[in-house]
């Protein structure tokens, strides 16, 4: 067999293997090898940054000055991150971002699920109004509302205090998490709720036992969003905290970089760390978080 019929019959196993491992039904064309082909480069450009995190934390200062963002370090430097654990007093901002997160993002998801519940059901003019007052609410970034979010905070004594950053996060999540929840009510049939109450169900049961089960994917969806936003914000931490002991992990590791001096192999070490519980609760809720995306999508 000639070198040219050896390559031809390798381009007919791997077109043939390649058929195989698509559905059946599915064609396999010149604009979805490109498609492919252009995901594959996204990906690469999104994985790139966080490859050279990683790869600086565990470099010292002198391999970080003169070797290339690329090149791998001499050996596994673990320094950094006790340098980490040290300087940023993770003892107390890590556990002081996860509190705040996990009250914040538990409060928003029973507002926000019951508010859009009685939204979707009751069709007086109030419940109108109370949803145009909430897209109103999304439409305002709220960085825009910093002075008199800081102006009522202050007054009523809720700056540097747990409660107070808490309260400012479930303000500032509820406008878009009732935004969410509404659009996912259409896929609750409302014949399971009347069937409930002629059983007997009260509201409480009823949204407890029977409309709550059915909004896993739209409570994943919340709870991944905010929990991404509020586990990384940093102004509004830094607007309402001054005290150390109440002080978010993104605030410490801005406190690494400074116009005299930057460690950034602990920086990087630390925003290694920070990365990782988010990443898990990603990865724990990451079937029903694709769902509560993709409901809707297709009619039929």
């Amino acid at each position: 067999m000639t070198d040219a019929n050896k390559k031809a019959a390798g381009r007919i196993r791997f077109f043939k293997k390649r058929d195989e491992d698509l559905p059946s039904g599915t064609p396999y064309t010149k604009e979805t090898f490109i498609t492919q082909i252009i995901m594959t480069v996204f990906a690469v450009l999104f994985i790139a940054p966080i490859v050279i995190i990683l790869n600086y934390s565990f470099k010292n200062k002198k391999e970080l000055y003169l070797g290339s963002p690329l090149s791998l370090p001499q050996s596994l430097n673990l320094d950094n991150y006790a340098k980490a654990f040290d300087k940023l007093n993770m003892r107390y901002t890590f556990l002081n971002t996860f509190f705040y997160t996990a009250c914040s993002v538990v409060i928003l998801a029973l507002l926000c699920g019951t508010t859009a519940w009685a939204i979707a059901r009751c069709k007086k003019k109030f419940f109108k109004f109370a949803y145009i007052y909430f897209i109103i609410g999304i439409l305002i970034p709220y960085q825009a509302l910093f002075l008199p979010i800081y102006t009522i905070g202050y007054k009523m004594h809720l700056t540097n205090t747990r409660y107070g950053i808490i309260f400012m996060y479930v303000a500032t999540g509820i406008s878009f998490g009732v935004f969410l929840m509404n659009s996912f009510m259409s896929t609750v049939p409302i014949e399971l709720e009347e069937s409930a109450r002629i059983d007997g169900c009260s509201v409480f049961k009823t949204y407890f036992l029977v409309v709550l089960p059915l909004l896993k994917p739209a409570m994943a969806t919340l709870i991944v969003m905010q929990s991404f936003q509020i586990w990384n914000d940093y102004l509004l931490a830094s607007l309402y905290v001054s005290k150390k002991q109440l002080k978010t992990l993104t605030v410490a590791i801005q406190s690494l970089f400074s116009a005299q001096s930057s460690d950034y192999t602990t920086a990087m070490a630390a925003i290694i760390i920070s990365v990782l519980p988010i990443a898990v609760l990603f990865m724990f809720l990451q079937k029903y978080f694709i769902k509560g995306m993709t409901v809707g999508a297709v009619k039929g």
